[in-house]
């Protein structure tokens, strides 16, 4: 049999499997605490630095967030971010880039964005319901968008988020 699933330890390789630049997420109003939970298990498996929760995130300790992320919340390095505007700043400050994901009349498509190798990324998430919102899109660098080919303009911000970043870290 030589198509056997792996444990963990069998195909990780750390130096093989990092992301291609840093980044981490500012989830700002993603009130689904399942989907916070999917937020973490996502970064743990794509590598990602560190989440910033602000506005109405919830926040771990949750036994919903606990239960989607499969605990991952206790490993993904994560922090409040009391004024997410006064956080992006600072980020720019640290020569990151601050890039929304959302779909808007300047947004660029996720596959067409170029970036340097050594960028530094923060992905900006927003609510379920309304998404990014103005103030933050407005102090993004980039809004980029994950072309959208069925009827739906929108799918769950996890889901989107694990393109994204999968995307992100490994654009050159």
């Amino acid at each position: 049999m030589s198509n056997r699933q792996l444990e963990h330890a069998d195909h990780i390789d750390n130096q093989k499997h990092q992301l291609k630049r840093q980044v981490s997420l500012l989830a700002h109003d993603i009130t689904v605490p399942m989907n916070v939970g999917s937020l973490f298990r996502i970064s743990d498996a794509l590598g990602i630095e560190k989440i910033y929760l602000s506005g109405d995130t919830p926040t771990p300790p949750n036994s919903k967030i606990r239960k989607t992320s499969r605990s991952t919340e206790k490993y993904v390095p994560y922090e409040t971010a009391d004024n997410p505007i006064e956080l992006i700043q600072q980020l720019k400050e640290q020569n990151y880039t601050i890039i929304a994901l959302e779909i808007t009349s300047d947004s660029i498509p996720l596959q067409e964005l170029k970036l340097e190798q050594d960028q530094k990324v923060c992905l900006v998430l927003g609510s379920e319901n309304t998404g990014v919102n103005q103030e933050l899109l407005e102090l993004s660098d980039i809004t980029t968008h994950i072309p959208m080919l069925g009827q739906n303009s929108s799918m769950n911000v996890a889901t989107a988020c694990g393109i994204a970043v999968y995307g992100l870290g490994m654009l050159s």
